[in-house]
């Protein structure tokens, strides 16, 4: 199998990947919490959780205390903490809910008992007291949830390419229909306008779109984020080039890919002190151990979510 062939096997994968959930209405808004059943759904990793908002706000209409409250006045914690609506749903999953990476030796082979299963995932919906300290407010039509996204994608294309011409020149068709394919998980038509924007193989990324989410110390608020992100080019020079040594692109004897390790490595070095092995913490992408010898442009290019990133957790060891 050619590496386009393997790239496309693996982007399929992701965007077949899902996610148990058991969705309960806040017993605060409910007005029978008792006799409520939960909303069971299972979610792919690459969708947002305002998507389900219209069916969560049908569903649990007849339990509301407030029945004029509308789905978009709708968010969304896990024990306690509002889940930014803006990042996909995998991501959060890897960030919150403790589930143990698959490797190579398996789905959650060192699982221990007071590890127990994360799934299905348990979320709670409010339709009231929107957390404004935390959450931009979602809108009736869907547009800032799209705005959102779109913008994400602006980001990651400058990156790839020095410029935002690829996303910016797109037909207002492909550029709705890039959300569009998204939101509905319509793989095909994602690749179709994302071709567009990606620069081809024999061209390399400027720099390469990585987020890098980093675990909180016991004692930070468990709902802010940390993330690392800084400009990373696909290619670095070789071991023996010395500074200023005038190099030529990454076809050049002189330079080699640089590795999820590397970048691990250079950003985070008391958590990542080798390069090539993980020995306190490890990278998690869509619910993956990464390895850490993968190029980073080959990572982005067939396991980025929709709006081009490729979101890494970092997950301590032991």
């Amino acid at each position: 199998m050619d590496n386009s062939a393997s790239s496309a096997a693996i982007q399929k994968c992701i965007w077949d990947g899902r996610i148990p959930m058991e969705i309960v209405l806040a017993p605060s808004e409910s007005r029978s919490f008792d006799k409520m059943d939960a909303y069971l759904v299972s979610y792919p990793r690459v969708s947002y959780l305002p998507s389900l908002l219209p069916k969560l706000r049908a569903f649990f209409s007849p339990y509301l205390i407030e029945p004029g409250s509308r789905h978009h006045d709708g968010w969304f914690a896990f024990e306690g903490v509002p889940l930014k609506w803006h990042y996909p749903v995998g991501l959060l999953f890897d960030l919150y809910a403790g589930a143990d990476p698959a490797t190579k030796t398996g789905f959650g082979s060192d699982v221990s008992p007071e590890n127990a299963s994360p799934f299905p995932w348990r979320l709670t919906v409010h339709f009231s007291d929107w957390p404004d300290e935390d959450l931009v407010r979602l809108d009736e039509n869907g547009m800032v949830m799209n705005d959102a996204f779109i913008n994400s994608v602006k980001e990651a294309d400058f990156l790839r390419n020095g410029t935002a011409k690829g996303i910016m020149s797109l037909s207002k068709e492909d550029s709705s229909g890039l959300w569009k394919a998204v939101e509905n998980v319509d793989l095909p038509s994602f690749q179709r306008i994302s071709h567009i924007l990606l620069p081809p193989l024999s061209q390399p990324f400027r720099n390469v779109p990585i987020r890098i989410f980093l675990p909180l110390p016991p004692d930070e608020e468990s709902g802010s984020l940390k993330v690392v992100q800084s400009p990373l080019p696909p290619s670095i020079p070789s071991p023996g080039i010395q500074p200023g040594q005038s190099i030529s692109p990454r076809s050049s004897p002189g330079m080699q890919p640089q590795t999820i390790g590397a970048v691990l490595h250079t950003l985070l070095p008391n958590l990542f002190p080798s390069r090539r092995t993980p020995v306190l913490a490890k990278p998690v992408l869509h619910g993956a151990v990464l390895p850490m010898s993968a190029p980073i442009e080959e990572v982005v290019r067939c396991s980025a979510y929709g709006d081009g990133w490729a979101y890494v957790v970092v997950r301590m060891m032991g």
